[in-house]
């Protein structure tokens, strides 16, 4: 099976994954892993604004980490994780969108 693309974390999605458990923090690497070789939505799917969510459950934990395509390589396609959260309502947060949006604008202007 070919990998689709690389995951790159952003120092937030680096720091939020670091301030969970050990076992937790596995699960997110092996999602991140997954998602990179299966087209699943329920492991990664758009959200809006090129915006795009991996989506980790473990026990009643709902992890969200925040991303974006960087197809600029031909040689290599990157999805940049912004940072993630732990979502607690239905809906992702606007604001947590924002802030996705915000560093993509800032990956790209310091590329």
């Amino acid at each position: 099976m070919q990998k689709r693309f690389s995951v790159v974390l952003l120092i937030p999605a680096k720091d939020f994954i670091f301030g969970l458990d050990l076992k937790t923090q596995s699960k997110i690497y092996f999602v991140l892993d997954k998602a990179s070789y299966v087209n699943d939505p329920s492991l990664f799917k758009k959200l809006q604004n090129e915006i795009w969510e991996f989506r980790i459950q473990v026990k009643s934990l709902k992890i969200r980490l925040l991303a974006f395509w960087d197809k600029r390589n031909e040689e290599q396609t990157l999805v940049i994780s912004t940072h993630g959260f732990i979502k607690k309502s239905e809906r992702v947060n606007k604001n947590e969108i924002d802030k996705a949006v915000n560093n993509k604008k800032q990956y790209f202007e310091n590329q």
